[in-house]
């Protein structure tokens, strides 16, 4: 995990505007939120393995996930880059769900804080300034 400083690091708004602004620069919230914290989440690399990742806290109101009805107010917090390391090919360890017969095709990572290059770094410095400048001020 490699920290990547930020002009949006305590920026305070409602969830849904922060949201909205970054979904436009391809950000998703991650699927590990909780109601009073989350993560805004973009791949920079194909493989979905290097990740530009902006955690948030919630100030006021509560979090209910990636719904248009949320009161929630949250405040940025120091945005990071991070690797994820998977064994490629099948899971030994995947489950078969006996109503669908389906393989639950989910691991865990080998590594979840891989070494991290120096491009990634500056691909997620780059994406950063670019959210930083077309971010409203005030």
């Amino acid at each position: 995990m490699i920290p990547v400083d930020s002009a949006l690091v305590n920026r305070e708004e409602a969830y849904d505007q922060i949201r909205d602004y970054l979904h436009d620069h391809q950000f998703t919230l991650g699927g590990n939120w909780e109601y009073d914290h989350g993560y805004f989440d973009r791949a920079l690399d194909n493989d979905n393995k290097v990740w530009l990742r902006i955690p948030f806290g919630v100030t006021h109101g509560r979090l209910d996930g990636d719904t248009n009805s949320t009161d929630a107010i949250i405040r940025i917090g120091s945005p990071f880059v991070l690797k994820h390391l998977y064994n490629e090919g099948l899971d030994k360890e995947a489950q078969v769900n006996t109503y669908g017969a389906l393989v639950d095709q989910f691991q865990e990572p080998v590594d979840k804080d891989a070494p991290v290059d120096d491009e990634w770094v500056s691909k997620a410095k780059s994406i950063l300034r670019e959210v930083e400048a077309n971010w409203a001020t005030p």
